[in-house]
């Protein structure tokens, strides 16, 4: 039998995970569970666990996802996920859904993959992260409550008062693209969330990362940017230009990044590097 262990965020899907435990002991005998009440616990556990324990399901957002993540990396140790996020991004990509049934089933079948990562400064991301305005709503949005009205709320709200960053590509080759933008985006997958599709040509495997930049746009706009993002087609809007890179250097006059949907505050000059196949996840 595959050795699984949950490690469930107890702050997801309103703290309503007694329902899951519950459920998951009707259907694995004998789970091992571990309710994380930090980060630094989390890894503890993982470290702890990590000569038994094959497959590690991380059971919340995005950012737990990717706090479990960063331990697996570079191992043979295999990520799954229940999602139990507001915005569940990389779930979506990587085709994992609320089907418990469904979820042990795979993690018996045990077939897997390796997908790409990529660090900033050297902090790991999985899906995406990015600096200017989305971290600028990240860092407003953890003081709300957490739901997908809340984030459009407060997007708008930031929208109308911010002021683009500027970013200076510190390679040569890059320098038509220095300038002022709303924010710039680092895609290891398509989607922030939601199905809301950033970099819609993005692929977790090519060893690639997309760079995206996005210049500020018009209010009457917005509704039209936003379309494009749910429809797949933003790499049409005249707003946005992408880069395909496996590394890259840049400054830019904002510290306030989001990593994987979480706030963080990360000082210039900024290197971008790909991990080509540095995760093994549970297909």
């Amino acid at each position: 039998m595959v050795q699984a262990a949950f490690i469930i965020n107890p702050f997801s899907a309103g703290g309503n995970y007694q329902g899951f435990i519950k459920k998951l002991e009707t259907l694995w005998e004998n789970p091992l569970i571990y309710i994380s009440d930090s980060i630094q616990g989390t890894a503890r556990f993982i470290e702890e666990t990590k000569e038994t324990v094959q497959v590690y399901v991380a059971v919340g957002g995005d950012g737990t996802i990717s706090t479990v993540a960063r331990h697996l990396v570079h191992t043979d140790k295999v990520l799954a996920i229940f999602p139990a996020g507001s915005g569940n991004g990389f779930s979506n990509e990587t085709n994992f859904t609320t089907d418990l049934k469904s979820l042990l089933s795979r993690i018996q079948e045990f077939k897997t993959h390796r997908m790409d990562t990529f660090t900033v400064n050297g902090r790991l991301s999985i899906n995406v992260s990015g600096v200017g305005f989305d971290g600028s709503v990240v860092r407003r949005f953890e003081r709300t409550e957490r739901g997908f009205i809340n984030y459009i709320k407060v997007a708008l709200k930031t929208f109308f008062v911010y002021r683009p960053v500027r970013i200076e590509f510190l390679d040569s080759k890059y320098s038509d693209c220095n300038g002022k933008y709303l924010m710039l985006n680092l895609a290891n997958t398509r989607q922030f969330g939601n199905h809301a599709y950033i970099a819609p040509h993005a692929n977790s495997t090519d060893g690639l990362v997309d760079v995206v930049l996005v210049k500020k746009f018009p209010t009457f706009y917005s509704a039209l940017f936003t379309y494009r993002m749910f429809t797949r087609t933003l790499r049409q809007d005249k707003y946005v230009r992408y880069l395909s890179v496996s590394k890259i250097r840049f400054k830019v006059n904002s510290s306030k990044w989001h990593i994987d949907g979480e706030y963080q505050s990360i000082k210039s000059p900024v290197e971008v590097e790909v991990q080509p196949k540095s995760l093994r996840v549970l297909s």
